[in-house]
């Protein structure tokens, strides 16, 4: 088994929607790991279309390819990072659209055209693991997030050692693709498609990375949740 480490600034500020908060729209300090597979295997191993006529999202038949390949990627949690706030405002254009007042016909009591997003600022820093059956190059800049910001991504190859007993997860996890019972306690990263575990303790067998007693568990791949029927149905634009 490869292992990589990875090391991720960076160089615009990141936007994506974790939480909303009346105006307020945050961007989470860890990175999904989904969002790393499409952004660093979208130009080999998943096999994206240059234009997309759907919404509904398709984890299970693109990161099925990864599955397939035996490849796999841990969230990315955050060793420096900052924030950003922007504000915007969406201009009323009587011509072509009807005016929304304020609280109007709504049970919003605030401005529907203003809003503050909460982004992640350039520089900040965070680290995570790729592991593979066989070799892989991995791209040296990459882009996340609604504005397709652009990231530096350093990598470095480790010794895969393995162990077995309790031990500390060495970086964030996708509590989905871990191998059940296995997750002992962890806090919870609360983010869609789904939630990720911080500093989980596990027991089980692993690979021993940042000291003794710390590591990544065997055996991950990516286990896709079943999405809300709602969301299922509404599938292509009308």
């Amino acid at each position: 088994m490869h292992l990589l480490y990875c090391r991720l600034t960076l160089h615009d500020t990141l936007y994506f929607v974790t939480r909303e908060m009346g105006v307020l729209y945050e961007t989470e300090r860890y990175l999904h790991n989904y969002a790393l597979a499409y952004a660093l295997f979208s130009n080999n191993l998943v096999n994206l279309p240059f234009f997309c006529d759907f919404y509904k999202p398709r984890y299970a038949e693109d990161l099925g390819q990864l599955n397939e390949a035996a490849v796999y990627v841990t969230p990315a949690q955050p060793l420096v990072w900052d924030y950003v706030l922007v504000t915007w405002k969406i201009g009323q254009a009587a011509y072509y659209r009807k005016s929304e007042q304020f609280g109007v016909g709504s049970k919003r009591n605030y401005p529907v055209n203003i809003g503050r997003a909460k982004e992640l600022a350039p520089e900040s820093v965070f680290e995570f693991y790729v592991l593979s059956e066989k070799p892989i190059a991995l791209p040296r800049w990459i882009r996340l997030g609604k504005w397709m910001s652009k990231a530096l991504v350093e990598v470095r190859e480790m010794e895969s050692r393995e162990r077995e007993g309790a031990f500390a997860a060495a970086c964030a996890l996708n509590p989905l693709d871990v191998p059940e019972g296995v997750l002992q306690v962890f806090d919870i990263v609360s983010m869609p498609p789904s939630s990720l575990a911080a500093n989980a303790r596990l027991e089980g067998r692993y690979y021993e990375v940042g000291g003794p007693g710390r590591g990544i568990p065997l055996d991950m791949r990516f286990a896709i949740p079943e999405l809300p029927q709602e969301v299922t149905a509404r599938g292509r634009r009308k």
